[in-house]
């Protein structure tokens, strides 16, 4: 299988790996709350969890359980209210503004429900977007988009618009953006709430197949069953606590 070399500094080391010892996601003790006119609205409850490299999980949980909010703050999204997280070895939230934005561009990789392709650029263009904060993207970042296109069987739409993809379409175009930078992280916050059945299980089925060739780490959120159990692991969620699933 091709594989290509992380594509930008400080995140790469000469066209080797990440000089990370090992990649790891490590959350401790976290909660959230936010101020209201009364009591504090507590969102997360000292929430814990750990993942290597390769390995998925699960969270399951009702609509309000907290499930988003803490897909937002290990994605660097919202920052909790105490608590820590640790991906490869660097607390995020100790960076300044710019290094955090580029951190998450170039560590974690965003799989949403709603795929914000934008309409004015083709497929192979949405795809490119990550590398495209640092200017226009390299030959190395195309032929890693195109590879990438191919391997979730969109070779042949590339140069459509996203109004001419299916909704199944769309989402499997996601997937090859958030995988663009061989994130060490793969968060998906419901990334099949919006289709059929049928895409849905194609979609699921791609994540994993996808997290398991790159060796990336990917954490889903969802509401469905049938998606979660495709996962090793999985955790519940309900009123801001995190369990382990069935």
């Amino acid at each position: 299988m091709v594989r290509f070399a992380a594509l930008h500094a400080p995140y790469c080391n000469g066209g080797h790996s990440p000089p990370y010892k090992m990649t790891e996601l490590v959350v401790e003790h976290l909660s959230k709350s936010f101020s209201t006119r009364g009591e504090p609205l507590v969102v997360l409850r000292d929430v814990s969890l750990s993942l290597a490299g390769g390995q998925h999980a699960a969270i399951l949980g009702p609509s309000g359980s907290g499930k988003s909010t803490l897909l937002f703050i290990l994605g660097t999204l919202d920052a909790p209210s105490s608590g820590s997280v640790r991906l490869n070895g660097t607390d995020p939230f100790s960076l300044d503004e710019s290094g955090l934005a580029e951190f998450r561009n170039h560590t974690i990789g965003f799989v949403f429900q709603d795929h914000y392709l934008l309409p004015q650029l083709t497929v192979l263009e949405n795809v490119l977007i990550p590398a495209m904060a640092d200017g226009a993207p390299s030959r190395e970042a195309v032929e890693r988009a195109r590879f990438l296109l191919e391997r979730v069987g969109l070779s042949e739409r590339r140069e459509h618009r996203p109004a001419e993809l299916s909704g199944g379409e769309r989402q499997r175009a996601g997937v090859a953006r958030a995988l663009l930078l061989k994130p060490a992280l793969v968060l998906a916050d419901e990334p099949t709430g919006n289709l059929d059945r049928k895409s849905a299980a194609a979609v699921g089925e791609l994540l994993i197949e996808m997290q398991r060739e790159e060796q990336t780490m990917l954490l889903v959120v969802t509401h469905s069953l049938e998606l979660a159990s495709r996962f090793e692991r999985r955790y519940e969620i309900d009123d801001g606590m995190l369990r382990p699933g069935n």
